[in-house]
């Protein structure tokens, strides 16, 4: 059985060594009274909930999986699920961040994800069915009437009722703009809605008495394409005026799909037959409305797959420091033992410490793309709201994409080091490689993410949100560009820092002659940056570790930074070189092929 310890010592590194957060919330009235304590303190019952309620629960849920009653239409979760999300309600973890207004404690996002982080480690189909809550809060929070957030925003927040996001259709995943469902109008000012959506997770489940579905659909005379789609609030179970539960509307689960993994999680066929739906927003503008919850789901997935880097590396590192094998190649390590733990192998090592760098990156990735948002919802100077809104619009795809594409290198290394046991269940570690790999298919694949990141992000506005974090990058050179012992860390992102612009131009002047050279180049051009951002945060990480050891810290957790701080330079960094060869290759040798996909 696997085993999980919530990482608080390096998430507390991160928040208040590298990041001081909260120092960042003195300066936002909103959360000027949220200190260290206050945040170490929520984190580690959060870390408790994690580990002792829901983790339990992961592989058992994976081999029991969800049911349908096909007469009743009713979905029943794994034993225990249920359960669990009682404790979570009591506990009020669903209210963690959000707006007191309705009923939430109004913490910062950080502290949200950090507890998400820990949440996906201990089980990611269980996480699903809060996550995608806390996302259709945001959708409504955004764009809902103040009689929608009055009657649904409490129940959200509350964790009373649940919620999902219903885009796809099975002729249409990422291309919504191709969509069938139909809405009418009605006299009342609601909507009836016909159609069906497809790979709606936690579509259907017993653990509340409600789901609220936001649901894409199309207006009669809606023009063709994405201007064309407007977004409907569609609760499994009407509404009374007086906020009660009523009449059971015209959507429910036609079927369930059989998953590769993320058993424990209700992945619904949901078909709506005359559904009574309200309109969220503007006629024709849902997609800006679903935005709000499709980014926040973007980062989120990256968050599960961080969760699930964090778990497999803690288990394979366990496993290899008790498990013998063979004799170290320069002469016996554990000299009363017949063999020595695999660990001593250089190869088993470079397994571990890849898990652990991209674990530790994508942590320091995941919270300042969080600490970004809440400047974004809260610092008081419009400048500054702005600039943070612009960052994590650039970073959005790269932890969608870079930290899931991470999470599948990692996942599948710490299997390996099992060995035969990696391939089997009883280990746990077979179930983290499956749960992992839908991260990168869902909410926009990473080739999705890659074009858009290119494409939009960067070219879209000639590379000037790139050229802010260039400057990021720039500062932290020029600070440490002189220290001898921070060389190994500054020169290869300083070198890199260089190389992007021309780098980038050069792919956005094939891009101007011929667009498909941007898609060629995408998915290796996301890698590049996505390395350049991970190697400024080791970079930040390598200088406080220095500065703690110079100041006589002898907390050995500071020289195990540094250690994987030199990993991740020497072994996974310089990956960027081949990554911008490939990508300078252009689209030739890959369109240019008819006879050879014939």
């Amino acid at each position: 059985m696997p085993v999980y310890n919530p990482p608080l010592r390096d998430m507390q590194f991160v928040m208040h060594e590298v990041l001081n957060v909260a120092a960042e919330y003195k300066q936002m009235p909103a959360h000027a009274e949220t200190d260290e304590d206050t945040i170490n303190a929520i984190l580690e019952e959060g870390g408790k909930f994690a580990a002792e309620v829901t983790f339990p629960l992961n592989v058992s849920g994976d081999a029991e999986g969800c049911k349908l009653n096909r007469e009743t239409h009713e979905v029943t979760t794994p034993k225990g699920f249920k359960e669990a999300y009682a404790k979570y309600v009591e506990g009020g973890w669903p209210a963690l961040s959000c707006d007191p207004q309705y009923g939430g404690q109004g913490l910062p996002i950080v502290v949200n994800q950090a507890f998400y982080e820990m949440l996906n480690s201990a089980n990611q189909a269980w996480t699903m069915y809060p996550g995608l809550t806390h996302g259709a809060y945001e959708a409504l929070h955004a764009h809902g009437t103040p009689e929608q957030k009055k009657t649904y925003l409490p129940k959200l927040t509350s964790g009373e009722w649940t919620g999902t996001m219903c885009l796809t259709e099975p002729h249409c995943g990422t291309d919504l703009g191709l969509l069938r469902t139909k809405a009418e109008p009605q006299a009342d000012g609601t909507y009836r809605i016909t159609g069906q959506k497809i790979f709606i997770s936690a579509g259907e489940h017993d653990f509340v008495p409600n789901i609220i579905h936001l649901v894409l659909a199309r207006l009669p005379d809606a023009p063709q394409g994405s201007k064309g789609i407007s977004l409907f609030i569609v609760p499994k179970f009407l509404v009374n005026a007086d906020g009660s539960v009523g009449a059971r509307n015209g959507i429910h689960c036609g079927g369930l799909e059989h998953k590769m993994g993320i058993h424990g999680n209700a992945t619904c066929q949901m078909v709506l037959d005359n559904a009574v739906g309200t309109m969220v927003g503007e006629p024709n503008k849902g997609l800006q409305a679903m935005f709000v919850m499709m980014n926040a789901a973007r980062i989120g997935v990256g968050n599960q797959s961080l969760g699930l880097t964090e778990v497999a590396y803690q288990n394979a590192l366990a496993y290899a420091k008790d498990r013998i094998q063979m004799r170290s190649l320069s002469g016996p390590k554990a000299k009363d033992k017949p063999a020595d733990p695999i660990i001593v192998h250089p190869d088993v090592r470079k397994m571990i410490l890849t898990a652990k760098a991209y674990a530790e990156g994508g942590r320091a990735l995941s919270m300042f793309c969080s600490l970004l948002i809440d400047r974004e919802l809260h610092h008081p100077d419009e400048k500054v709201r702005k600039e943070a809104e612009e960052m994590v619009a650039l970073l959005t795809p790269i932890v969608k994409a870079f930290i899931t594409d991470n999470g599948h290198i990692a996942t599948n290394a710490c299997m390996q080091v099992f060995g035969g046991h990696g391939f089997i269940k009883e280990w746990g570690m077979e179930q983290f490689v499956r749960d992992n790999r839908i991260n990168m298919i869902y909410e926009g694949t990473n080739t999705v993410q890659s074009l858009d990141l290119l494409g939009r992000k960067v070219l879209g506005n000639n590379g000037a949100t790139l050229k802010k974090f260039g400057k990021l990058v720039a500062q932290l050179v020029e600070e440490e560009g002189v220290n001898e012992k921070m060389s190994e860390f500054i020169t290869p992102v300083a070198m890199l820092g260089e190389q992007i612009t021309k780098f980038t131009t050069e792919l956005g002047f094939k891009g101007y002659q011929n667009a498909d050279e941007v898609g060629a180049a995408a998915v290796d051009y996301l890698r590049v940056l996505g390395h350049l951002v991970f190697g400024y945060f080791w970079a930040r990480m390598a200088q406080v570790a220095l500065r703690q050891i110079a100041a006589g810290n002898s907390d050995p957790f500071y020289q195990a930074k540094l250690q994987t701080a030199r990993f991740y330079f020497a072994r996974l960094f310089p990956e960027t070189a081949t990554l911008m060869r490939t990508a300078r290759a252009g689209a030739k040798s890959l369109l240019d092929t008819e006879a050879a996909l014939a």
